[in-house]
């Protein structure tokens, strides 16, 4: 980046908030794409707006220009609605001018073929080359209604409002926004991003996560785009903004080409799900429910679990919102003896004595208002629905005003449900104007509060930071390594049992040993020194599931059995796979009383990388599909939520007089396998099945790995992991210049009180020095953001310091790359009663050295020009410094 002024500036940012708009294109012509687009930016009278057309002089009475290269002004975003053929000319032009941000309205991409892809190819060559930012193309556009820009083709205009909305379908998008504005929905962001050759909805997310003016971001989503960028993203803002998607494909057939169960089984869908979890995002069914969630998860009262509470003055709605609820997997609450016992001296005698609490079709105001308050007050309620039908005892309107001053001071969840035609829209709108959800039918405001319900859930798993594996407790795998190599030398892509049952004993995965028998005579002397009962398997590279070729043979108890068998074996073999090569037979030892047939696998998706499969085993597999999809890497926490999300986990607890299983010593089996998949990227399936457990105690009875085809390499670890470990190699003892002792590590979620005491204890000239202002008000977003990081794009430094048994935290340096992967912005602060201790000195450094093992070309940071502690740290560091107007400096330090 050449010109370090517009290296200070976010072209991101341009493009959503531009000052000066060029429209390449712009013209009259009734019913034309660029007409309507004009007229749109022209509604704001305080932006600059420039058409541009060779053709014309002028656009709806303002002037025309030939080229944007003739635009008097620096231009912030230009809108291009060209022809395909000529866009990439329209880009350069762009580039030459130093337009910052396009949008690419035009058609005639990638969704008509190669030729389209070519087009596309050029754009983003020469988007490159300048460093802009693009939208599109095949795009709507934006709309931000809070400051007035209208830079779509989009024919309405919303009201200004706090939920943003980005659309990868145009058609759907417009249609969306049509239905909002009939219903009074406004937007702080309305988009539509078309292809997403460079900006996605990850770009977007990062935006909208520092916009005040979107408290929720709902997304229309066909495709992910980069994952990894999308978990980063989704996963540093949806804690305090929500993040709601609806993806359509829900039953998509994917999986039919998979050589292991594994692969079988777990459908596409399924690991969009289980990714969403991961980071917080709360999925929904359709479009309706988008908005109904919308409305509700950037509440202060999320219920703490699925137990709810209805109360309603009829009986019928009050079993439709049961249904709903436990067909949904929520719970009735179990109301406590106190509740009944209170709600017994409220109620008529012949009220429903139980949850639903039925108040009677007579009920009047006080008659609910003290139901509502005893169900609140109860420790086993955490939410509570209020069901509402005009039976003349009680007027809506005068309800709705007590349910709204109720909830001005409760602390868990109020839904409600006014059932009726015109009389109780007031009462609705009351409802809504005062925060409380209120729906038409029962069943909506049930399905409304389990996401609530889920959204709590997931984003508890936000603070779980899976480590990776310090080198000295690092399983041996270097032996496995040359295994995989070897392998792939042979043109063999399936390991042997007995292979890959070398990587479970290294990982510490509890296994029955597999023996090769070189003919019959061998495994009858190997069954004699293992002990009967045995079995028998066939060991063949093109044969992946031996029960379907009658290629196991279990229970053999004697020598006459397993001679037997072992003839038996080789013809079953021989007469289904004939041309199959047999390498021998393996003998091993059979487990008894077994109690459970588990899977525990791994396969390769094609966005989200490596993902973990848990659940139900055995030949059946593929029938029932009882499993769960979790992302690696894993903890303790995140292994038993895997577990807990399938049906077998319940019968694990111990089913019709089985032993129930050794749950940590499970869930420690699950941790370590996603070491092992960590570690090995090579890997493309992997299966072990059936994990079975006998007398509560689990072993991997049968294992396959199948690996990459293709030669894999990165110079960066990790690369198949859509979320990054805890990086444990850059925990280092350290100690300041006076000897005192500190640790340096990577910062994490839980740091957050730490670096609010920091902060807030630093000097006013402290925090100038490192923000360019004395902040007052250090937000619990700014920390969530601050300690909240992906470790692949951002890596922040922490110098922890424990007194008097307390740990604290004394200096941060932080070190975030930008999009392109090639430059990274640094900054350091470290607490005004330990500076001059080295310590700046030492945490420029390592993120030098970080900065240099992620093959960041250039490292740089913006820094007073009259810091002049900083100013000459950095020249001791071999940083060149570049003043800049309004009193900064820019300091610089090639790495290449």
């Amino acid at each position: 980046m050449s010109n370090p002024k517009k290296r200070l500036r976010n072209p991101v940012k341009s493009i959503f908030n531009p000052s000066t708009i060029a429209l390449i294109g712009a013209t009259e012509r009734d019913g034309s794409v660029g007409k309507t687009i004009m007229e749109n930016l022209l509604l704001n009278k305080e932006r600059k707006i420039f058409p541009v057309n060779p053709n014309r002089d002028k656009v709806l009475g303002v002037k025309c220009y030939k080229n944007i290269c003739d635009v008097p002004e620096q231009i912030d975003l230009a809108v291009v609605v060209t022809p395909a053929r000529i866009v990439p000319e329209s880009v350069e032009e762009c580039g030459r001018a130093g337009v910052e941000g396009i949008i690419i309205i035009s058609a005639g991409f990638r969704e008509i073929g190669k030729e389209g892809r070519d087009l596309e190819y050029r754009i983003d060559t020469i988007r490159k080359q300048h460093g802009m930012r693009i939208i599109g193309p095949n795009c709507m556009g934006i709309i931000r209604p809070n400051i007035g820009l209208n830079a779509s083709f989009f024919k309405a205009n919303p009201e200004p409002g706090n939920i943003a909305f980005i659309s990868q379908s145009g058609a759907l998008g417009s249609a969306i926004l049509d239905w909002a504005i009939s219903s009074n929905i406004g937007f702080s962001m309305f988009t539509s991003l078309g292809s997403m050759l460079d900006v996605d909805v990850s770009d977007l997310i990062d935006f909208l996560g520092d916009d005040p003016d979107t408290k929720s971001i709902m997304i229309y989503m066909e495709s992910v785009g980069n994952a990894k960028k999308f978990m980063s993203a989704a996963k540093g803002y949806a804690r305090n903004k929500p993040i709601i998607i609806v993806k359509p494909g829900r039953y998509a057939e994917s999986a039919k080409a998979a050589l292991s169960h594994t692969g079988a089984i777990a459908g596409d869908d399924q690991v969009y799900d289980a990714a969403f979890k991961r980071v917080g995002v709360v999925r929904v069914k359709n479009v309706a429910e988008l908005f109904d969630v919308a409305a509700v998860l950037d509440s202060k009262n999320l219920p703490k679990s699925q137990r709810l509470a209805i109360i309603t003055n009829a009986g019928g709605p009050g079993v439709m919102a049961t249904d709903a609820l436990i067909e949904l997997g929520g719970e009735l609450a179990d109301l406590s003896e106190k509740s009944l016992t209170d709600l017994n001296a409220s109620l008529p005698p012949y009220w429903s004595k139980g949850n639903p609490v039925d108040v009677l079709g007579d009920a009047d105001k006080e008659r609910y208002l003290k139901a509502i308050n005893i169900c609140l007050h109860d420790s086993g309620v955490d939410g509570v629905l209020i069901i509402y039908t005009p039976q003349g005892a009680t007027e809506p309107q005068e309800l709705a005003e007590t349910v709204v001053e109720i909830s001005r001071n409760a602390w868990k969840p109020i839904l409600t449900a006014w059932i009726g035609g015109e009389d109780i829209q007031k009462a609705r709108k009351n409802l809504l104007q005062n925060g409380i959800p209120t729906y038409e039918t029962p069943e909506d405001a049930v399905k409304t509060y389990l996401y609530m319900y889920s959204y709590f859930r997931n984003l508890k798993l936000l603070y779980e930071t899976p480590v990776e594996l310090p080198t000295d407790l690092a399983p041996p795998k270097h032996n496995l390594k040359a295994l995989i190599r070897k392998s792939v030398a042979e043109g063999r892509y399936i390991l042997t049992e007995e292979e890959s049952k070398r990587f479970l004993i290294n990982y510490g995965i509890p296994t029955t040993r597999p023996y090769m028998s070189r003919d019959v005579d061998d495994a009858v002397s190997i069954a004699h020194t293992i002990g009967y009962p045995v079995v028998l398997k066939i060991a063949s590279p093109d044969i992946t599931h031996k029960s379907d070729v009658g290629g196991i043979m279990a229970g053999i108890h004697t020598e006459e059995g397993l001679r037997e068998g072992y003839a038996v074996l080789l013809k079953n073999v021989r007469e289904s796979v004939p041309q199959a090569r047999i390498s021998g037979v393996t003998v091993q030892k059979m487990l008894l009383n077994l109690d459970y047939e588990l899977i525990l696998g791994v396969k390769k998706d094609k966005d989200f990388g490596s993902v973990i499969i848990f659940g139900m085993g055995g030949t059946a597999v593929e029938i029932f599909k009882d499993v769960s999809i979790g992302l690696p890497p894993l903890n303790q926490t995140l292994a038993k939520r895997l577990m807990e999300e399938t049906k077998v986990y319940q019968m694990l607890k111990g089913f019709r007089g089985r032993t129930p299983a050794d749950m940590r010593l499970l869930e420690q089996i699950l941790v370590n396998f996603s070491d092992l998949i960590a570690d090995f990227p090579e890997i493309a399936e992997m299966d072990i099945n059936p994990l079975a457990v006998s007398n509560g105690k689990p072993c991997a009875l049968d294992a396959r790995i199948i690996l990459e085809r293709e030669p894999f390499s990165h110079p960066l670890p990790y690369p198949h992991l859509v979320i990054t470990p805890y990086p444990t190699r850059y925990v280092t003892p350290w100690k300041l210049s006076d000897g005192t002792e500190v640790t340096l590590r990577p910062i994490r979620p839980e740091d957050e009180p730490m670096e609010q005491e920091m902060l807030k204890s630093l000097s006013k000239e402290a925090l100038v020095g490192r923000f360019f202002q004395a902040i007052k008000d250090i937000t619990h977003e700014m920390l969530i953001r601050f300690c909240n990081i992906d470790y692949d794009r951002e890596m922040a430094i922490v110098a922890e310091l424990k007194e008097d048994k307390k740990r604290r935290i004394i200096g941060i340096g932080r070190l975030i790359i930008e999009p392109d992967l090639k430059n990274a912005e640094f900054a350091v602060v470290v607490h005004d009663i330990y500076q001059g201790k080295g310590l700046g000195h030492k945490l420029i450094d390592t993120l030098i050295g970080i900065a240099q093992e992620k093959e960041i070309e250039k490292i740089y940071g913006i820094v007073l020009t009259d810091n002049d502690r900083m100013i000459m740290l950095c020249r001791e560091l071999g940083f060149t410094v570049k003043p800049l107007p309004d009193g900064i400096s820019i300091v610089e330090l090639e790495l290449k």
